[in-house]
């Protein structure tokens, strides 16, 4: 089976599911990039050093695009994330198979608005063609779609598939971990609300708690946390430590118990999930991050909490501080969760047997009932009236 990925640019988040794609199609698979990366990303550690050879440039030359426009039309499977439209078009007329990979279309209230004009630009892009799916990127995606009356029925758990390490001995990384140890990881900006932690540490401190909070990241809100970390004398419990590159960061998520995510609605995916939940780290997450309802089962590995319900993010991380049982359990069940189900690997081998069932004429449904290529549900989020 050929295999086309098509997007913008490759990056680490897309490196180790490729790898898996090349290997399990055994060499038939390339990823076109559309557009250089820009050197934002690549100063936030997007960039990947050496590039594989299954990627291809497709703005480099007339002869690299009509090789690239060629390998599009006539893959068996093409999969495309953020990329013109027009690559596919000759693929749509032709009725083959197309997997969009996106995350969530409507991040905030005021883009309801759009979605009058959002049905007829969908509609028209896949033609109403049978052989369009949605490989939904964020929980939330399938019913963002909905609204416009697109892929109904065709929509299927994704996602964004950071690197996976295999421990040989879970229980001892997690037993190396520092005691009542809190990491928060991400640009310190608005909608992903680092301003939380300082407001959850500071009712720590009250309630005589011992912890210490460590936050990773560069933005800016970084001056108006810093005096928030003075003004309530937080010295002693909360380290603001910068950017620092992936790995870097990993090392700090294998050392830490407990991991906060606060963003709100406006988080696609949110790949450190994954990545502090393959580093054994007991999650805490706001259930508007889009990876959260496909990743965590409340109370089983890990805690959700209602986006903005701050008083419940606090109940919760007090009841992991004072239950190391707990944590424990829930650190062993966040690695379980990713190396067992939500890698590449697994993701690259379900996505090449949803393809070769919905290739064939019968059409029937793939039995996978959880994890990556299983039905994504369509699921409300806040603003959303039941």
């Amino acid at each position: 089976m050929k295999v086309v990925f098509v997007s913008n640019y490759f990056n680490h988040h897309q490196s180790e599911f490729c790898e898996a794609m090349d290997k399990e199609t055994k060499g038939n698979f390339v990823f076109i990039e559309t557009i250089p990366m820009t050197e934002e990303r690549k100063q936030m550690g997007w960039a990947v050093g050496k590039i594989p050879h299954y990627v291809k440039k497709i703005y480099v030359n007339d002869e690299e695009r009509a090789k690239c426009e060629k390998w599009i039309t006539d893959a068996d499977i093409v999969i495309i994330g953020s990329a013109p439209n027009f690559l596919i078009s000759e693929r749509l007329k032709r009725k083959k198979i197309v997997f969009r990979y996106s995350e969530r279309i409507y991040k905030n209230k005021w883009k309801i608005l759009q979605i009058p004009l959002r049905a007829i630009k969908y509609h028209y892009e896949n033609r109403f063609n049978n052989n369009v799916y949605l490989l939904a990127s964020s929980a939330y995606a399938a019913f963002d779609y909905k609204i416009t009356r697109n892929f109904v029925g065709k929509a299927f758990k994704w996602g964004y598939f950071p690197k996976t390490i295999i421990y040989d001995n879970v229980e001892s990384l997690i037993d190396r971990k520092v005691p009542k140890s809190i990491l928060w990881v991400g640009r310190l900006i608005g909608l992903k609300h680092p301003e939380i932690c300082i407001e959850i540490a500071k009712k720590l401190k009250d309630e005589g708690y011992q912890f210490k909070l460590k936050i990773i990241g560069k933005g800016e809100m970084e001056e108006a946390l810093m005096k928030s970390i003075e003004k309530y004398n937080l010295e002693d419990n909360v380290f603001l430590l910068g950017s620092m590159s992936p790995e870097k960061v990993r090392e700090y998520m294998e050392k830490s118990e407990i991991f906060l995510f606060t963003s709100d609605f406006n988080e696609g995916w949110g790949a450190v999930l994954n990545e502090a939940m393959n580093s054994a780290c007991a999650v805490i997450v706001s259930h508007a991050v889009g990876a959260a309802p496909f990743l965590v089962k409340d109370g089983v590995n890990g805690f959700l909490y209602k986006n903005g319900n701050n008083l419940e993010l606090f109940r919760k991380i007090k009841w992991l501080l004072n239950n190391h049982s707990a944590r424990k359990k829930f650190s062993k069940e966040a690695y379980f969760t990713i190396r067992d189900e939500w890698n590449a690997y697994v993701a690259a081998k379900r996505l090449l047997e949803l393809s070769k069932n919905l290739i064939s004429e019968s059409k029937k449904n793939v039995a996978i009932q959880s994890g990556p290529c299983s039905l994504a549900e369509c699921i409300k989020n806040g603003w959303y009236k039941e």
